[in-house]
């Protein structure tokens, strides 16, 4: 991993200082992601209005941007906030849900592209088609799996001059020039509604904590959730068992045993 700090480290960086989090995601999302942020340390803010986003993302250390539930009113709020939070100097991240399934997610994602995410999240099928490649997704699931996606994430890397984050069975990350990927998690994760939203504001918090490493921070961010996965899993027997493990977990994970157990390797 080339970065100049460690996962654990970052954890234990946010934990001491925990950063306040802009959220604007969907309703599926809220409820999960607020407590996968409180879990892991960070501070969540669910502000979307239009009338105070933007003044609000001046306040927050990070914003996160989904647009997985969209209306004309969350677009001008996310296009005030991502402004404001440029303008700032705070790193924001962009979860570009299902963005290829209609014209009105289309033009909102290449209008958010436009004011330079500081990182891309999302999964395989997302990102080929936001690089303008044929993705076999539906809705919000990924039909294609990530090795499939890792060209396009370098193109889009490059392109938008971002860190964009591919998610599935095996994670990859990548700025354009260097690249890495990070296994762990559980085939349940998948099961649990808005967990990938939810990973989407992790990165944000990760990345307030270390502005200067947005790539550390990503991957960091992407190996806390795969640990906590991982050991989620062994104790639940479904979904739901799976769902409040994964909150412990979090809030369990020490940063000594996120840098003993991440397997990050170079792509």
């Amino acid at each position: 991993m080339q970065t100049g700090t460690t996962p654990g480290a970052m954890l234990k960086a946010m934990r001491e200082k925990p950063p306040l989090v802009q959220c604007i995601t969907n309703y599926v999302a809220m409820n999960i992601a607020a407590n996968v942020l409180l879990a892991s340390g960070a501070s969540p803010a669910m502000v979307h209005a239009a009338e105070e986003a933007g003044e609000f993302a001046g306040i927050a250390s990070a914003l996160t941007i989904n647009i997985g539930t969209l209306s004309t009113q969350w677009i001008d709020g996310m296009q005030a906030a991502a402004k404001a939070a440029t303008s700032a100097g705070k790193p924001w991240v962009l979860d570009p849900v299902a963005h290829y399934a209609t014209a009105f997610r289309r033009n909102a994602v290449a209008d958010l592209l436009a004011l330079r995410p500081t990182i891309i999240r999302g999964n395989a099928s997302e990102i080929i088609a936001l690089a303008g490649g044929e993705s076999r997704g539906q809705g919000v699931d990924s039909r294609d799996p990530v090795e499939q996606a890792e060209g396009s994430a370098r193109w889009l890397a490059e392109r938008q001059r971002a860190v964009v984050a591919v998610t599935g069975a095996v994670d990859f990350v990548t700025d354009g020039e260097k690249a890495v990927r990070i296994e762990g998690g559980s085939a349940l994760m998948p099961q649990v509604t808005a967990l990938g939203c939810s990973l989407t504001c992790l990165v944000g918090a990760f990345a307030a904590t270390a502005p200067e490493d947005t790539f550390g921070a990503t991957v960091a961010a992407l190996a806390t959730f795969a640990i906590a996965g991982e050991e989620a899993a062994l104790g639940a027997a479904g979904p739901g068992s799976f769902s409040w493990r994964f909150l412990d977990a979090l809030a369990a994970l020490d940063p000594e045993t996120l840098d003993a157990r991440a397997r990050i390797s170079a792509a």
